[in-house]
């Protein structure tokens, strides 16, 4: 009989003709770090609020929805206090991505301002390693972001 070989013959090319989806490209967050720039033009420094307001971290809204970030959180790899940004009241829209500058200045919709002065000891990023990690208010890990690079001064995080 050659139904039988046939029919297994066609459930193979069946199998082999379904679409394989990455586990983490089915897994991505609405709310991404896209980049984290670590190391400000002129620093090290004083400090200055030029130089930490080049120190930054974005973060996008992939989805097609705004997204309220009221209570979210952006942090660096140590445990100190000063070292958390908490979104007030925040709506990224659909699509936009805001930056989050370490420095001081006039929030608008794109940009935040961590608001941190204080000279060498203000700066948010470690320059050669660190981690970003964004969490929303109920304090659930959203995503991450990793460098440990001195020869470049961000990390492209997408």
């Amino acid at each position: 009989m050659r139904v039988l070989p046939l029919a297994l013959s066609a459930a193979a090319l069946a199998v082999v003709l379904v679409p394989v989806v990455p586990a983490q490209a089915a897994a991505l967050p609405a709310i991404q770090l896209v980049k984290v720039y670590y190391d400000s033009p002129g620093s090290p420094d004083n400090g200055a609020n030029s130089s930490l307001n080049g120190e930054y971290a974005q973060i996008k809204n992939t989805t097609r929805k705004a997204v309220s970030l009221k209570g979210w959180t952006l942090r660096d790899k140590t445990s100190a206090a000063d070292h958390v940004y908490t979104f007030g009241a925040f709506t990224l829209g659909a699509g936009k991505t805001v930056t989050v500058r370490t420095g001081k200045g006039t929030d608008t919709s794109a940009i935040r301002y961590w608001g941190r002065s204080g000279g060498t000891f203000a700066y948010i990023w470690n320059q050669t390693a660190d981690t970003a990690y964004v969490r929303n208010a109920s304090g659930k890990l959203i995503d991450s972001c990793s460098y440990n690079s001195s020869r470049v001064a961000y990390k492209s995080c997408l």
